[in-house]
């Protein structure tokens, strides 16, 4: 196969289009409620969930939740984590799924259509796991808004501040998801016909061929349609804000270096590291400490 130096600027800063942010300081919750609702293309009599730590989010759910009405849709409630839930949030759904066990869970999600997991909200929640595990049975679909979770090279979460919340809320609201899924099908269709290279100024060059690989096209749509032609787990679980794209090479294809940015790993300080890989596997290593 030939090798294609392929250049796709797939920043969500710049797929929610030109300027300067033009936001005000606190993110338009009200209208990202709206916005998350459009996401899901909602058909009539479908079952949504929310899955939320109590918070700075609450009155985005609330929004969310009236437009999910508006669309003929049912608001199961939400199913709070970490925190006592506002009374609001409670439902006969969500009362009834008070103190059970993830098993208990599942049975008692199997008829949710779609769940949306809040900041704070994680894998480590049995409702969060519960999900996951109705999505392994190729069943429901679920939204993480991914305001949160971004983390440094030491393993440390980081703080959002206004700049980011603004960054975040005006790529929901802006980015024309139109010619974001047809942006990833050309990068996918141009990954199919050419091995990758991926080259870093800190010294990565490594190249790899991905054949028939599934790929994950995080482009916004979470409707039941693309539920339906999903291929794995994370097909189902859509990230919002969107943009990212995720496939695995074939393992014996891959032929290079990666050189990692200074960082801790397992608590212990590494700079200066660069792996070798031929045909899939590390052959050597080099770092300064």
């Amino acid at each position: 196969m030939n090798t294609k130096v392929l250049r796709f600027p797939m920043t969500i800063a710049m797929l929610a289009g030109p300027g300067p942010p033009v936001l005000a300081q606190t993110p338009p919750l009200g209208e990202l409620g709206e916005a998350l609702v459009g996401r899901m293309q909602l058909e009539p009599g479908e079952r949504v969930l929310f899955v939320a730590q109590p918070g700075r989010f609450n009155l985005l759910i609330a929004h969310a939740r009236r437009a999910i009405v508006s669309a003929g849709a049912i608001d199961l409630g939400v199913v709070a984590v970490g925190e006592e839930a506002p009374r609001t949030w409670s439902s006969d759904f969500t009362r009834e799924a008070m103190g059970k066990t993830s098993e208990q869970l599942v049975r008692h999600f199997q008829d949710v259509d779609i769940a949306v997991m809040m900041p704070g909200a994680s894998t480590e929640h049995v409702p969060y796991a519960a999900m996951q595990d109705i999505l392994r049975m190729n069943r429901a679909r679920t939204i993480h808004f991914h305001w949160a979770g971004a983390y440094d090279m030491n393993g440390n979460l980081m703080a959002n501040d206004d700049d980011v919340d603004q960054l975040y809320a005006r790529t929901l609201l802006d980015t024309d998801y139109t010619e974001l899924s047809a942006m990833q099908s050309r990068f996918e269709e141009a990954m199919r016909r050419n091995s990758v290279r991926v080259t870093t100024p800190d010294g990565t060059d490594i190249s790899f061929e991905i054949g028939d690989r599934p790929v994950t096209k995080q482009d916004g749509n979470a409707s039941a349609r693309r539920a339906v032609a999903a291929g794995n787990l994370i097909d189902r679980e859509i990230e919002l804000p969107a943009g990212a794209i995720r496939v695995a090479p074939l393992e014996e294809t891959v032929n290079g270096s990666i050189a990692f940015p200074d960082a801790l790993w397992n608590g212990m300080p590494v700079q200066g590291l660069t792996m070798r890989f031929e045909r899939g596997r590390l052959i050597s290593f080099e770092a300064e400490t």
